[in-house]
């Protein structure tokens, strides 16, 4: 008991030493109080070498030293001025400043040997008389005190400032000018003690040499017995513009090594040219889906959005509050913004009043509403409608085909009639890939909306309808990202449907830019979708979540196979049976070629479940949604049974 007193008194002590010490040297160290101390050791230095040299000499006069020591002292001070060897910050001591001690003690003793050459030729000051040996021992003293000196004030003013006393051993990938840079800030940093053990680089030209005296290694060497013989705990990957797969694959090998795997920002985000410890972050699962975002700068979405009102529905969403926060960025006249749920559309409104963004308009409401929705569009008279009300999740509405068609068809139809009716310039419809083949209510009913949207858009009115099909959204509301995440936090095991089972991804802004960018695009009636890359695995998205937690799989936590979902396909697609694409002038971007629609046919079926949806059973609800989407095939659902009928 007395000695836990005891240590951490001591603890305490030397904290509070550590302290007072740091608030000293920040308050006293200034470069003319280093040109003072390089003075006195260059003076100290001398009487060093003068007494090495000439304590065995008879003619050894020490009095000789109050000529000598200011003459060592006026010298001195003039070449540390010239150089400026002085101004350099000593608890940031570098190579660079090294040098500059260097240069500024060479040129001390070219001119001590100059002016003994000098008295020697004309025999001036005879009293003067300054051994070539004591200026070359006085040279090497210098060098080697005053370069040495700065290191161990670096060292201490660490050691007082450092506010973390376990040791982060660091491994940086990137041997390049970024990878220096990032160095810079592992060493300069405070509150963390780091300590670089190497530099990994695949370049055989720079592999065995040092940077600083730390070695440049090939990263094909740094083993599972490597790690854990150096005690390594994180790979910083420092190398500019890399492409996401080059990502994945350097990630890959160190996440399964139990290693904290963190990226370097982008070049711009820096701060002239500085990067700070804190922007260094841990990579997330986005970084390692394997594809390249998206990027779309279209200057026409600026000229098509000022000044006018825009109507987004679903606005409290994923998609539609980033639709929303896009927009808020140009110089609309009017957001209105409807949404059902009522607290997420005033946490959106608080973020964009918090953002100085004016003339929102929060509106509670179902876009089932017709009378509702009517009143809007008479008040506001929007110019362009953005749809991103819909029921999603496949599961749910697979026991709830009513809500399905109640929202995602009769309430999408309400909309774009209104929008017919009050000259709506554009009317843009954000659809799923799981509208391709549908399998499920959901997708089925997202399919209808296409369709009763493309055959409106056939129709001779002033307002271009299009629609944007694209994959999941990394990070929506009731997406498989922040389920996992969920459930690693509990420590809970991974619940994966299927161990084969693929999805494309995309993130939310590039979602929403494409919204945007259809929206200027085409003539109306088209169908919009991405070069989305490759699908992945979702069991690999869950094994890559878990190690990028800091957790092993499967002794940490395990993945459980649940198995199929009601409604639920393997994999998805894009295109539906008998579909082609067209392309653009963006690459990445294609038009889906339909198949010829019976509109007619569409219509009626559509207005038969507008007026019986509510009087139908779900038996005839599902019948009539197979009888509008004849690819619409049931897997693993109750509905199954009326395939039978329809095929």
């Amino acid at each position: 008991m007395l000695l836990n007193k005891n240590s951490k008194f001591l603890h305490t002590y030397i904290s509070r030493l550590k302290n007072f010490s740091h608030r000293k040297l920040e308050l006293y160290s200034s470069k003319w109080l280093v040109l003072t101390i390089d003075i006195f050791i260059i003076n100290i230095s001398f009487v060093l070498s003068y007494l090495l040299i000439e304590e065995s000499s008879s003619n050894s006069d020490m009095s000789i030293l109050g000529y000598y020591l200011p003459l060592i002292s006026l010298i001195g001070l003039s070449s540390f001025l010239v150089v400026g060897s002085y101004k350099g910050i000593i608890r940031h001591t570098s190579a660079r400043d090294s040098f500059n001690v260097l240069v500024a003690t060479t040129l001390l003793s070219s001119l001590l040997l100059f002016l003994v050459f000098t008295i020697k030729l004309f025999g001036i000051l005879e009293s003067i008389r300054i051994e070539v040996s004591v200026i070359i021992i006085h040279y090497l003293l210098n060098v080697f005190i005053l370069i040495n000196s700065r290191y161990a004030f670096k060292s201490f003013f660490r050691f007082i400032t450092i506010k973390s006393v376990n040791t982060t051993n660091v491994l940086i990938y990137g041997a390049g000018q970024s990878g220096l840079i990032v160095y810079g800030a592992l060493k300069r940093d405070t509150k963390n003690n780091y300590k670089v053990i190497g530099f990994l680089d695949d370049d055989i030209v720079k592999i065995g040499k040092k940077i600083d005296q730390v070695k440049i290694l090939n990263p094909q060497n740094i083993t599972s017995s490597f790690i854990e013989k150096h005690r390594i705990n994180e790979v910083v990957i420092s190398i500019q513009n890399i492409s996401p797969p080059e990502l994945l694959k350097i990630s890959d090998s160190y996440i399964k090594t139990n290693l904290e795997v963190k990226i370097v920002p982008p070049l711009k985000s820096w701060v002239d040219g500085i990067i700070k410890v804190n922007q260094i972050k841990k990579v997330k699962i986005t970084d390692l889906l394997g594809r390249i975002p998206i990027k779309i700068e279209n200057s026409i979405i600026k000229r098509e959005i000022s000044g006018k009102r825009i109507l987004i529905t679903g606005a409290a969403g994923s998609i539609g509050s980033e639709i929303t926060r896009q927009l808020s960025k140009y110089k609309y006249d009017q957001l209105i913004l409807i949404d059902q749920a009522e607290s997420p559309l005033y946490d959106l409104q608080q973020e964009l009043i918090q953002n100085n963004k004016h003339h929102i308009i929060p509106v509670v409401a179902g876009i089932q509403d017709r009378s509702k929705m009517e009143e809007l569009f008479e008040t506001y008279r929007p110019h362009k409608v953005y749809h991103a009300a819909a029921y999603k999740h496949v599961p749910l509405m697979e026991y709830n085909p009513y809500e399905a068609i109640k929202t995602n068809i009769l309430g999408t139809k309400t909309l774009a009639d209104i929008s017919v009716k009050y000259s709506v310039e554009s009317f843009v419809m954000i659809s799923t890939d799981k509208a391709v083949n549908p399998t499920n209510i959901m997708g089925a009913t997202k399919r209808t909306a296409e369709l009763y949207i493309s055959c409106l858009s056939n129709q001779n009115n002033n307002t271009k309808f299009t629609t944007t099909r694209f994959g999941n959204v990394l990070g929506s509301n009731g997406s498989v990202i922040p389920l996992f995440e969920k459930q690693i936090q509990k420590r809970l095991p991974l619940t994966v449907t299927h161990k084969d089972i693929t999805r494309y991804f995309m993130t939310i802004p590039e979602a929403c830019n494409l919204v945007l960018e259809a929206g200027t695009m085409g003539e109306g009636g088209e169908i919009y979708i991405f070069d989305m890359g490759k699908s992945v695995k979702i069991f690999d998205i869950a094994k890559k979540m878990i190690y990028l937690s800091g957790l092993k799989y499967p002794e940490d936590i395990d993945i459980k196979i649940s198995g199929l979902r009601p409604g639920e396909k393997l994999y998805e697609e894009l295109l539906a049976n008998g579909e082609n694409t067209i392309p653009t002038h963006h690459k990445k971007i294609m038009i889906a070629k339909l198949k010829d629609i019976d509109c007619d046919f569409t219509s009626t079926i559509i207005e038969e479940l507008s007026r019986e949806n509510q009087f139908m059973t779900d038996y005839e609800r599902v019948s009539l949604l197979k009888k509008i989407v004849p690819e619409y095939v049931s897997k693993n659902s109750i509905h199954e049974k009326l395939d039978k009928i329809f095929i």
